[in-house]
């Protein structure tokens, strides 16, 4: 290995000050596990560790960290754009920041009923799912609650 190849390796296993900041944020939202497996995925050389060290420093930190708009707020509008570019994935995580950050089911009802309009009802049908599945996880979905493809509907 070269000099300028070990300089990288250890690196890669140090945050910067924004880094550790975005790390910090996104467990105070998402818990200990995921935090830990987040800093993880950070400090290590694996596939995609260089994204995840751009989402702590540019996205957990540069972004959530500004003022101007609560959390609250923040968390409505990353939602709303996961959900107009059909993000299920990333919707699921930012529905539980959203409810970290004291959105309530009401309020992502609410937000699935504005957007319907605006992204048409298969985009609205897949977010419907990725929100309840969150929900669930997160403990605070009422109890009788389905997804459309359970009620037979997809």
């Amino acid at each position: 290995m070269t000099d300028e190849t070990n300089q990288k390796d250890e690196m890669m296993n140090e945050l910067d000050e924004k880094q550790e900041s975005g790390v910090a944020f996104i467990t105070g939202v998402m818990g200990d596990r995921f935090g830990g497996a987040f800093r993880d995925s950070a400090t290590s050389d694996r596939f995609t560790s260089d994204i995840t060290r751009m989402a702590a420093g540019w996205a957990f930190h540069d972004a959530w960290r500004h003022e101007g708009i609560s959390r609250k707020e923040k968390s409505i509008a990353v939602i709303s754009a996961l959900i107009a570019s059909r993000q299920s994935l990333e919707l699921k995580n930012h529905v539980k920041i959203g409810l970290a950050n004291g959105l309530t089911v009401a309020e992502l009802e609410g937000l699935l009923v504005q957007l319907t309009p605006y992204v048409g009802f298969p985009c609205i049908a897949s977010a419907q799912t990725a929100v309840i599945t969150a929900m669930r996880e997160a403990d605070v979905s009422p109890d009788d609650l389905e997804t459309s493809e359970e009620r037979g509907l997809l």
